[in-house]
C-alpha cells in the first residue's frame, strides 16, 4: 500500500513540476514538497 501511495505522489509531483513550475526557484520548491511527501507516505 506505501508503495503505491508513493508512486502516486510521485506521479502527481511529476505533473504540477511540469505544468505550474516557470522559474528554477518553483521547481526547487516542487521538487522539495515532492521528496517531503514522498518521506510522509514511507512512515
Amino acid at each position: 500500500m506505501k508503495r503505491i501511495l508513493a508512486v502516486v505522489m510521485l506521479s502527481l509531483f511529476t505533473l504540477s513540476l511540469l505544468s505550474g513550475c516557470n522559474t528554477m526557484r518553483g521547481a526547487g520548491e516542487d521538487i522539495e514538497e515532492g521528496g517531503e511527501a514522498i518521506q510522509r507516505s514511507t512512515y
